[in-house]
């Protein structure tokens, strides 16, 4: 059956089509009670449903927020989003949701799709590439996001800026201590752990990775320690895997060598490529603590099940969600959007039974 028109409305109520849209579609000018009245016991009787773009120009908002992640079945992006619903709720939005594998020119794509939908707001999470196969798109993003700002859109990045970004009105950053926080966690490692150490990051240029690699390094130097082996692979849990099939071999090498040296502790940038890598130890029947320690960064929820308990760094992703949202949006209790500073996100190192000198 065909959906009822604001035409059938208005014929059934005895009034204009204008006067029918403004009671149904929310605008500023409203008609009195009674006619009022009249057009939604009209739009009742005939399962009228309001159409959300028409109610968007009439309100000057669409009710929508548009969130994008590289890939919501991380439990990373998944916390965030949790966090990003929340306070939606609070400002009685719905959230659209973008997954786009990392890519910027993917992420550009999810923007104009968004802005065409006249999104209120748009939040990015996901680590910013200056990667030379990313150039052009991230040209591109910044070019959309740039355009979306100037037509009043407002934009939250949860990391770093978008690489190219000018904008200014509307543009607003959540910024992470990832280099601070990575540096924190190589220091309590290293007071307690006599062997070597090797990180296991992302792509050179993924700049979320880049921090912690480079915070990591800043730590062990302050410890009196030397520079840690970096290995680069894929950030995700099967680069992580990758990662620990090499180490496992290189541990297992050390062991049958009367030479060897003291057992290596492993760093891994996130949480879910620390649990790839101890998946490969595990696979080469390595034990940790036992034969290698292991720390991860973020704090994932998945990490509650994990066995050993993961070394790791403490973010509040539910709260970065919330910051990033609401600096986009009006607060429930009217206090000024545009309150999100570095100072605002925090993490805690919290070093657990995989990072243990196994007796």
């Amino acid at each position: 059956m065909a959906a009822s028109t604001l035409t059938e409305v208005a014929r059934l109520a005895g009034v204009s089509p204008a006067t029918a849209s403004r009671v149904l579609n929310g605008s500023a000018r409203k008609p009195g009670k009674d006619i009022a009245e009249r057009v939604r016991q009209a739009a009742d009787s005939l399962g009228y449903i309001p159409n959300a773009q028409a109610q968007g120009l009439a309100k000057s908002s669409s009710g929508l927020i548009g969130l994008i992640v590289h890939d919501i079945a991380d439990p990373y992006f998944a916390a965030i989003a949790r966090g990003v619903q929340e306070a939606a709720r609070e400002q009685r939005k719905m959230v659209l949701l973008a997954t786009t594998g990392g890519g910027p020119a993917e992420e550009k794509e999810a923007v104009a799709a968004f802005a065409a939908r006249r999104a209120d707001s748009i939040v990015i999470a996901g680590s910013r590439s200056c990667r030379s196969e990313d150039q052009d798109g991230n040209a591109e993003l910044a070019a959309e996001l740039d355009r979306y700002c100037r037509n009043g859109g407002q934009v939250a990045v949860v990391g770093h800026p978008v690489v190219g970004a000018t904008v200014q009105e509307g543009y607003h950053v959540v910024r992470v201590p990832n280099q601070e926080l990575a540096g924190q966690l190589a220091t309590e490692l290293a007071a307690g752990w006599d062997g070597g150490f090797v990180i296991v990051a992302g792509p050179e240029g993924l700049l979320t990775s880049d921090d912690r690699v480079r915070g990591f390094q800043e730590g062990l130097e302050r410890a009196g320690r030397g520079q840690a082996e970096v290995i680069r692979t894929a950030f995700n849990r099967s680069g992580g895997y990758e990662a620990g099939l090499q180490l496992a071999e290189r541990i297992k090498a050390a062991q049958s060598s009367a030479t060897a040296g003291g057992k290596l502790c492993i760093f891994a940038v996130n949480d879910v490529m620390a649990i790839g890598a101890a998946a490969a130890l595990r696979a080469e029947g390595l034990r940790i603590p036992r034969d290698a320690a292991i720390a991860g960064f973020d704090d994932i929820e998945t990490l509650r099940d994990f066995r050993p308990a993961l070394s790791t760094v403490r973010l509040p992703l539910e709260d970065i969600g919330r910051f990033a949202t609401r600096a986009t949006g009006p607060q429930p209790n009217g206090e000024d959007t545009d309150h999100v500073h570095p100072g605002d996100v925090t993490g805690e190192v919290t070093l657990r039974r995989s990072t243990e000198v196994a007796a």
